[in-house]
């Protein structure tokens, strides 16, 4: 089981930036992921890193503008949020997947942090 909490989210204005970090406890050697939810449409795929932190993949709707990385000393995933637009409004959740890899399912889930990107 793995336990995660996000932070780092908060109010900025467009073309602005915005780090999320998501700490995680338990057993953390998983592929990590970050998702999203605007409100009035379902929860989509943003980016994910693999356990060694060696591959990453991104929608491309945040691709040359989002990057994911890992650190596993402190046990946390980052997410580096540049060129930020409105429509990148939203819930940004943190998951684990269920291996090393992103080609599994998914297990755990933060509990989510808002970024409202104002124009």
């Amino acid at each position: 089981q793995v336990q995660l909490v996000e932070s780092g989210g908060g109010l900025v204005q467009v073309g602005g930036s915005l780090r999320l970090s998501c700490a995680a406890s338990g057993r953390t050697n998983y592929a990590m992921g970050w998702f999203r939810q605007a409100p009035g449409k379902e929860r989509e795929f943003v980016a994910a890193i693999n356990w060694s932190g060696g591959s990453t993949k991104f929608a491309d709707s945040v691709k040359g503008r989002f990057t994911i990385s890992r650190d596993n000393a402190k046990n946390t995933v980052y997410l580096q949020m540049n060129s930020l637009k409105p429509e990148d409004t939203a819930v940004y959740y943190c998951a684990s997947y269920t291996s090393t890899s992103w080609f599994t399912s998914l297990g755990s889930w933060g509990q989510g942090t808002q970024v409202t990107v104002s124009s």
